[in-house]
């Protein structure tokens, strides 16, 4: 096994460019931290996303919410552990953890993941959100674990001049885009259509 592994999807990229984070990363704080989120900013999930004791679901329709489902499968994920009141961390799974933190869970832990993983009943959509909402716990994190944009910018990504509006944002860095796709001539036209230089970005 590699000293750290990384699980990558979304990033907080100006320009959505996952080379360019993953040359940032900063292997030694991975290592000394044992798991970082790859997302600093707190749009979507900090500081508190999943509230599992609020309002669990009687029955699953397509307009359940993670939320709902939540409290059940913590109970199946984590037989031992007390329910938490509220679950937040940036969403949603892309995170390095290093190998040492793997290995502090036995691997039957792991198995009982994958097993719940394969056996419930959640449609994808809702057992994926809850694993989301968990990885930082089955890596030793608290259920809310969302550090300062800015810090975690620096330490993370050595990305330390940024000038951050306040704990979990960083808009210069990343702000949450209108649409899922981008835009036809991406980078060098914004979301609006209009030239944008991108080299500066």
């Amino acid at each position: 096994m590699s000293p750290f592994c990384a699980l990558y999807g979304y990033n907080d990229d100006p320009l959505y460019d996952g080379v360019r984070t993953l040359s940032r990363l900063q292997l030694t704080y991975i290592l000394e931290q044992g798991y970082v989120n790859l997302r600093c900013v707190w749009t979507l999930g900090c500081p508190h996303e999943i509230h599992p004791l609020d309002h669990p679901a009687d029955e699953i329709t397509s307009e359940t919410h993670a939320d709902q489902v939540y409290a059940a499968a913590f109970k199946e994920l984590f037989p031992d552990a007390p329910i938490p009141e509220s679950i937040g961390v940036s969403c949603c799974a892309q995170f390095a953890v290093s190998k040492a933190t793997i290995l502090q869970r036995p691997r039957e832990e792991y198995e009982r993941y994958r097993r719940w993983l394969l056996e419930t009943d959640l449609e994808d959509g809702l057992s994926g959100r809850v694993l989301e909402y968990s990885w930082h716990i089955i890596f030793g994190k608290e259920a809310v674990f969302c550090p300062n944009a800015e810090v975690c910018y620096c330490k993370v990504f050595v990305l330390c001049d940024l000038q951050c509006e306040d704990e979990g944002h960083c808009r210069e860095q990343y702000t949450l885009p209108p649409f899922s796709t981008l835009p036809e001539g991406w980078p060098w036209s914004g979301w609006d259509g209009a030239w944008q230089n991108a080299t500066v970005m």
